[in-house]
């Protein structure tokens, strides 16, 4: 591929076009011109280029380019989105792709813009005659807020491939486990009265006394019936993140919400875990009087799990040096595992620099990261035999 432009001014261009989505609406820039610039250089270089628009007001699309054709291939897969920076936080501007201190600051350098441009270099001479089996770069949108590229892929049933690469932020380890997410809020609805007289009202706030009890027991069930000493937290985790009720000290609290963040370890079927939060719930409740409703507050990411003995695992091994490890953070290598592929999240940032104030990926990894995604193609798409 010799149309592609230099691999820093690649890294330059992703990172000076905003991509930022947010729950907020106000905050939520989309991803189009990041697409749109990723098809024109493909284009270019000989792959055959689609683009999925995302449906809603705001303009999102994934990306899937395609060199070579046939079964099997090698998919190379990133986000294109960002999450929001903390403005006046930053020594460096995060939209100018800013070389100092041996790394490269800009927001989506570690997470993960800079992966595409890698996978864009590690295949800049590859033309596709010389592929035995295709090799595919997707670019995704949504995965920092609704995953809703990755849901949109299985709903089209592509792309289909063999194998793929996630170039999440792993510090060049690889990993075949992440535990997944869930995220629900609980919302109580009482009935207020003077605070003199408890017969007057119904307290919502003391009825999520009552839940969070009911919670915390579940939590200590899930932790005993499931366990995975491959993860540095090795069980499902439940946390209280915020709760709010009441608004004021002479008033009975007529309504409260509590929001909960699940992150079960693979295994453990979402809808399943989000029947028995309901019921627990309600059970809990009988003849109290108060009224609950739920709502999602993220429908769900699947845990992921690829077996320790698929050969892209085995080969992600043998090239980096490192045993395939499990992480708590997620991804959207469940929905590519939804398509039939064996994935493996590696990736030349580091997590601790994801959604921080002047995030940075070191230049010393840019080069072993096109190495090892070179050897991965030419082991894939160019050999096309046993990986290892």
């Amino acid at each position: 591929m010799n149309n592609l432009p230099p691999l820093l001014e690649m890294i330059r261009g992703l990172v000076s076009t905003p991509s930022i989505s947010c729950v907020d609406p106000v905050k939520d820039l989309g991803n189009r011109a990041v697409i749109d610039r990723l098809a024109n250089w493909l284009e270019a270089s000989g792959f055959q280029v689609e683009i999925m628009p995302l449906p809603g007001i705001i303009p999102k699309a994934n990306l899937i380019a395609t060199l070579g054709s046939g079964p099997g291939g090698l998919v190379l897969s990133g986000h294109t989105d960002t999450v929001p920076y903390d403005e006046g936080k930053w020594t460096h501007d995060p939209f100018t792709l800013t070389e100092a201190d041996s790394r490269l600051y800009g927001l989506g350098t570690a997470d993960m813009k800079s992966f595409l441009a890698l996978a864009l270099e590690a295949s800049r001479q590859l033309q596709a005659a010389d592929l035995k089996e295709p090799l595919i770069l997707l670019a995704t949108a949504d995965e920092e807020t609704s995953m809703a590229g990755a849901r949109a892929l299985v709903r089209h049933d592509r792309p289909r491939a063999r194998h793929a690469i996630i170039g999440e932020p792993t510090g060049m380890h690889p990993v075949r486990m992440h535990k997944g997410i869930l995220m629900e809020s609980i919302r109580l609805q009482g009935h207020s009265g003077h605070s003199s007289d408890p017969s007057l009202g119904n307290s919502a706030l003391e009825a999520m006394h009552i839940v969070i009890g009911t919670l915390l027991s579940w939590r200590n069930e899930l932790q005993k019936d499931f366990r995975d000493p491959s993860f540095a937290v090795p069980v499902p985790t439940l946390n209280l993140g915020h709760i709010h009720g009441g608004d004021n000290p002479n008033r009975i609290c007529a309504e409260c919400e509590l929001h909960i963040d699940l992150r079960p370890l693979p295994g453990m079927d979402l809808q399943e875990l989000r029947g028995d939060l309901h019921h627990r719930v309600l059970a809990s409740l009988q003849n109290t009087g108060i009224e609950v409703s739920f709502d999602s507050l993220f429908e769900g990411a699947p845990a992921m799990e690829t077996p320790a003995e698929a050969p892209i695992v085995k080969l992600a091994e043998q090239l980096t040096g490192h045993a395939a490890e499990a992480v708590a953070f997620g991804t959207e290598a469940p929905y590519l595992g939804q398509l039939g592929m064996d994935t493996v999240v590696l990736g030349p940032g580091d997590i601790d620099q994801a959604h921080q104030p002047d995030e940075y990926l070191a230049l010393d990894r840019l080069t072993p990261m096109i190495d090892i995604l070179k050897e991965m193609i030419n082991t894939v798409c160019i050999k096309s035999g046993p990986l290892i």
